[in-house]
Parts: structure tokens; C-alpha cells; sequence
């Protein structure tokens, strides 16, 4: 039986569309999901170096991200993330499926229409 004195309610600090980028490596991205634990293998988790791996009991976020030369999916844990204000455009052309730009430049999910 769950012990609920022992659970902490975790709110993650970035939304879904909100652009962040990477507080070590350069790279940034849109998140397009959000974990609130880590939910990856493993395996996963031990190939990241002990002395940076992060702890597993914070939101991880999908990304839509990219460098100077690649755009690709990263899972990034909320320790290891800070909010991107540059201005830079996006170029991860996934970004442009998912989301949309309101009339503040923010990105909103698209609507989709399920069968």
C-alpha cells in the first residue's frame, strides 16, 4: 500500500511547446511531452557518466531538438534544462508538424483530428 505522507507533488517548471535549452552541452529544443519521473531503460540511464547523471525523481522532457549540426529527439532531465529566450528560430522541422505559432510567437500543440 502507497504510503501518500511520502509522496511529493512534482510540477514541472517547462510546458509543453515552451523552447528550453541544455544547461551543459549546446543544444536546445521544443518540448513536445513531459515525464514526471524518469520513465526510460536502464541501460539508458547507466550509459550517462555518475558524475552527471541525473536523479530519476524529477520530470524528464521529450524534446524536439537540435545543434549546430543535427536536429533529433533528446530526453533531458529537468536539472540539466534551462529556458531558451534567444530568438533564434527553431529549425527541428518535426516543430512545425506538431505546433503551431500563436500571435505572441509562442508554440501551441496543433489541433489533430483522430479517427
Amino acid at each position: 500500500m502507497t504510503n501518500f505522507k511520502e509522496l511529493k507533488a512534482r510540477v514541472a517548471k517547462f510546458h509543453i511547446g515552451e523552447v528550453v535549452r541544455h544547461r551543459i552541452f549546446p543544444f536546445r529544443g521544443v518540448v513536445f511531452d513531459i515525464d514526471p519521473v524518469f520513465n526510460n531503460t536502464e541501460e539508458w540511464w547507466l550509459s550517462i557518466p555518475e558524475d552527471v547523471r541525473p536523479h530519476k525523481d524529477q520530470p524528464f522532457y521529450h524534446l524536439f531538438a537540435e545543434n549546430a549540426e543535427n536536429e533529433y529527439v533528446a530526453y533531458v532531465s529537468e536539472q540539466n534544462l534551462l529556458p531558451d529566450d534567444s530568438g533564434v528560430p527553431i529549425r527541428h522541422p518535426q516543430v512545425r508538424e506538431v505546433f503551431r505559432k500563436d500571435n505572441r510567437g509562442k508554440f501551441r500543440p496543433r489541433d489533430f483530428v483522430v479517427n
